[in-house]
């Protein structure tokens, strides 16, 4: 998103062609998502049995008696119950054996993300995953989290992005081998692992996003120079609260413009926020931030939101973590069972 932009200060270089070829969506064989254990929802309707020695054609009103038909209908239904209770169990195991194999493959990736991501790459991994799934309108339920910025790089608001992709690929690669996996949910690991590098909370992603086969619509991330009622509309449209805004936007504490250490996840967005260096003439000063963290400030309900992240950090991680995973989730495309 523009409004996180300030991630990175790499500069653009070539896209691995060879790599986006190699990793068509089509080829994919991953593991579906988990689905919510298997309870049968077979019902036995057979009618009340009737206590009898030995069932005669008519009762006493004449008319023909049940007893047969109930007692077939009740044996009919012993003897389906050694079959319904091993399609029960089938389908236990086959959820198991999946969530067992999405979980081996979620470890993969984050063993091979922390091999390529050090601090000093983080914010540029995590620019790269706001840019992908950004692009999230919930008109028409476009964009989102769905690998399309591999077709993008050449966008003036993705300048500098190659280069995370770059080092994403090589993990990919490393992946691919054992269990080919889209790049929506490799960039989607990415991130939560180059925050959690940089000291900040473990967040966790569900895998199985397919990827899509061409680039988002343009002009759907946030501009670097929108106020602040500007940017809660933008947010608004992609089913993100203000809230959310601010907690998404302090992913700015990492990367070089000025808010805190560049490799340290911590609240020093907010606290530096709320002393405005922007507004001083001295020097450096001047150049922190972008005109839209600046803008937030100004919003008295973003401010408000602001106070309590730089007072209180848990709570910053918290919110963090949960409107990341929303983000993340965004217009995304999942594998079925």
């Amino acid at each position: 998103m523009a409004s996180l932009t300030i991630l990175s200060t790499t500069k653009p270089s070539s896209l691995l062609s060879s790599t986006l070829s190699s990793t068509s969506p089509q080829e994919f064989k991953f593991p579906a998502k988990s689905q919510r254990p298997f309870s049968s929802t077979v019902k036995f309707r057979a009618k009340p049995f009737k206590a009898c020695a030995f069932p005669s054609n008519n009762n006493d009103n004449g008319e023909k008696d049940d007893c047969f038909s109930t007692r077939r209908s009740l044996l009919v239904c012993i003897s389906t119950l050694p079959f319904l209770f091993g399609l029960h169990e089938f389908l236990e195991d086959l959820s198991a054996k999946a969530l067992q194999s999405d979980t081996n493959t979620y470890m993969l990736i984050k063993e091979e993300v922390r091999k390529v991501v050090s601090k000093g790459k983080a914010a540029g991994v995590l620019r790269l995953v706001f840019h992908d799934a950004g692009t999230f309108e919930m008109d028409g339920n476009s964009g989102g989290m769905n690998g399309s910025i591999v077709y993008e790089l050449e966008r003036p608001e993705n300048a500098g992005l190659k280069k995370s992709l770059k080092i994403l690929d090589k993990a990919k690669g490393e992946v691919d081998a054992i269990q080919q996996v889209s790049w929506a949910d490799m960039i989607a690991v990415a991130g939560a692992e180059a925050v959690s590098v940089c000291g900040g909370p473990t967040i966790p992603v569900q895998l199985g996003r397919l990827d899509s086969l061409e680039p988002d619509a343009e002009g759907k991330l946030p501009r670097e120079s929108l106020d602040a009622p500007g940017l809660k509309q933008n947010f608004k449209r992609k089913g993100l609260s203000t809230q959310e805004l601010v907690a998404l936007s302090g992913a700015h504490t990492l990367g070089s413009k000025g808010f805190g250490s560049p490799f340290v996840f911590d609240n020093s967005y907010y606290k530096i926020l709320l002393e405005k260096p922007w507004k001083s003439s001295g020097g450096m000063s001047s150049m922190i931030g972008l005109p839209s963290d600046h803008a937030l400030v100004e919003d008295d309900e973003c401010l408000r939101w602001i106070k309590k992240y730089a007072d209180n950090q848990n709570m910053f991680f918290d919110d963090f973590k949960n409107a990341y995973i929303k983000l993340v989730n965004s217009g995304a495309r999942w594998k079925s069972l």
